[in-house]
């Protein structure tokens, strides 16, 4: 296979972002904001399809940001304007209901809308906000997360609330479920909000609880190589709620409340094989976070690389072979990244399109990208692209 030459996207530094956004507000809005803030995209080391029934997860957040440059007004009126859309939003805050904004505003009109019980007594809730998305979109890396962190720090910051990030993480979920109708398990607004730079998040989705787990790549001359398929997703609701429904079954016919109580031998009870073969990936996912939690814990992930990546390409299988949830782009780019050295990888996020990780040794980000891409060349698929990611801050306020 033949390589082929190609480039690796970077996130602009967050310092010169966060000046662009500035200036765009101002010349949104005619005045400088009070302040800009920012919140990461992220991708899912491992854990994936395993949130719904109570699971373990382990993301990460990466250098590319969403930013909201801000500043309170003394009114009730909310303007909302994008970098990235000539949507022009200006909305009465009293008037925000479920249903009532649409499209990208609705992230972040639903945020204010969720934070509403902090708000005490007759305080304005006037504000102008000026987005300016870095996370790329449709490559499941969370940028609707980012959008919604992002907003909630600056809503906090604004309207002075006192609410802790574990409360701005909720009210981000809420805004997605509840405001603008998506639905979400909550790891991405977990990951954009609580990540730590050099550190993967361990997440416990049945209490929400999460602490840091040292992943220290940069150190160690290692890299995740990320690869956006930019594959169609296509019936990914259906699919995804039909998922959902085959686990639920499972655990049901186990008397279990959810698989995260189930162990792989009861999995063998169940009578449905397409079934049985969905509790298996939940099961043993769940089973591969321990496994990669304890690796981490008993040592750096140089020390562990070949372990770690071995568990890598074992939740992408059972994602392939047990859980369905995989398309050829996606199979293709991590076979790639395997043949070209990669330690481990797997598809990321949902599935049915989006991205795929490759744990790498940085200086071989090039090799590992080309073959990638000679492999897309060969089958006819549309071009990926892809980015270096290194574990970064969560959200916070750049100026």
């Amino acid at each position: 296979m033949t390589s082929t030459a190609v480039a690796l996207s970077a996130a602009p530094a967050r310092e010169e972002a966060a000046a662009r956004a500035e200036a765009r507000f101002v010349e949104s809005f005619g005045y400088a904001p009070d302040g800009v803030w920012s919140a990461p995209g992220r991708v899912n080391i491992i854990g994936e399809h395993v949130d719904y029934q109570d699971g373990l997860c382990l993301p990460m957040a990466i250098s590319h940001r969403c930013f909201a440059a801000a500043a309170r007004t003394p009114t009730d009126r909310v303007r909302l304007r994008s970098v990235q859309d000539d949507v022009v939003l200006d909305l009465d805050a009293q008037q925000l209901e479920p249903g009532a904004v649409e499209g990208w505003p609705a992230y972040v009109a639903g945020v204010l809308w969720a934070l509403r019980p902090y708000i005490s007594g007759a305080v304005t809730q006037g504000m102008d906000i000026l987005i300016d998305g870095q996370v790329p979109l449709g490559a499941g890396l969370s940028s609707s997360a980012a959008l919604e962190c992002a907003a909630a720090e600056a809503i906090e910051a604004l309207l002075g609330l006192g609410t802790t990030r574990l409360q701005r993480v909720r009210a981000a979920i809420t805004a997605e479920t509840d405001f603008a109708g998506a639905s979400t398990g909550g790891l991405d607004q977990s990951a954009s909000v609580l990540s730590r730079a050099g550190h993967a998040l361990f997440l416990d989705c049945r209490d929400f609880s999460t602490r840091p787990v040292p992943w220290d790549l940069a150190s160690q001359g290692l890299a995740l190589l990320i690869t956006d398929t930019r594959a169609e997703h296509s019936h990914v609701d259906g699919e995804y709620t039909a998922r959902r429904a085959d686990s639920e079954r499972a655990a049901a016919e186990l008397g279990v409340a959810t698989l995260r109580d189930a162990a792989v031998a009861d999995v063998e009870r169940i009578a449905d094989p397409l079934v049985r073969r969905r509790a298996h990936h939940v099961v043993t996912e769940i089973q591969r976070v321990r496994e990669f939690d304890e690796l981490l814990a008993a040592g750096t992930v140089r020390e562990n690389v070949a372990a770690l990546g071995t568990l890598l390409n074992a939740s992408h299988d059972s994602l392939r072979d047990d859980y369905e949830v995989t398309v050829p782009q996606l199979d293709v780019a991590v076979d790639a990244a395997r043949d070209a050295g990669a330690h481990g990888a797997r598809m990321t996020g949902g599935g049915f399109g989006g991205s795929t990780i490759a744990l790498i040794e940085a200086d071989a980000a090039e090799q590992v990208a080309s073959t990638i891409a000679a492999a897309f060349a060969e089958q006819g698929f549309t071009a990926p692209q892809f980015f270096l990611a290194l574990p970064e801050e969560g959200a916070g306020q750049d100026r």
